[in-house]
């Protein structure tokens, strides 16, 4: 028995247009959390296998894995600059950017030091580099108070977060991470 029905067909693995750019926002987002959390060198397979995508789909969205750098590396900044402006006060943004819980889930965590190391590797040229420049500076100026100027403040958390990380499981770290929050609300 047949049937007048037509069915339309697609070749196998097209994606339709909004799919494609919807896989596209998950592998940027996916990558930001990734580069954050085990720096750029995460290869593209990994990558691609933790969106549930393939390998060769990543050569469809990006010309480069340093393309997806950039584009990753604006992600983080842009999601933590809307953190900030929506978030609570700079005291209570202080006494989260100096939690275990921040110290110890860098995925969603700050970009300024999930991507210092990569971004001290690079090149001054790459885009990923001047959009972490930029959001360091950003943070800065958030940070900055009448007694304290944000650079210091930076460099006091930045700081303390990194080596809290580094000595994660020793009673130094949370010891790191209550001494830097002390010392940066002490007059707030």
């Amino acid at each position: 028995m047949s049937t007048d029905i037509q069915l339309e067909r697609w070749p196998m693995g097209r994606v339709s247009q909004a799919q494609a750019q919807e896989n596209r926002k998950r592998v940027v987002e996916a990558a930001s959390r990734l580069f954050r959390e085990r720096g750029t060198q995460v290869s593209v397979a990994d990558l691609m296998k933790e969106c549930g995508l393939t390998h060769g789909g990543f050569y469809k969205q990006f010309a480069s894995k340093e393309a997806l750098v950039d584009e990753a590396t604006a992600h983080a900044f842009d999601e933590f600059a809307r953190h900030r402006a929506a978030g609570p006060e700079q005291r209570v943004a202080i006494d989260t950017y100096l939690s275990v819980e921040h110290r110890d889930n860098p995925a969603d965590g700050c970009p300024v030091a999930g991507l210092a190391t990569d971004m001290a590797r690079e090149l001054g040229d790459h885009e990923a580099h001047r959009v972490y420049a930029e959001g360091v500076s950003g943070f800065a100026e958030w940070l900055a108070t009448e007694d304290q100027d944000g650079i210091t403040r930076l460099c006091t958390m930045l700081g303390a977060l990194v080596l809290s990380r580094a000595t994660k499981g020793s009673p130094l770290s949370e010891e790191i991470l209550s001494t830097a929050r002390a010392a940066l609300t002490a007059n707030s």
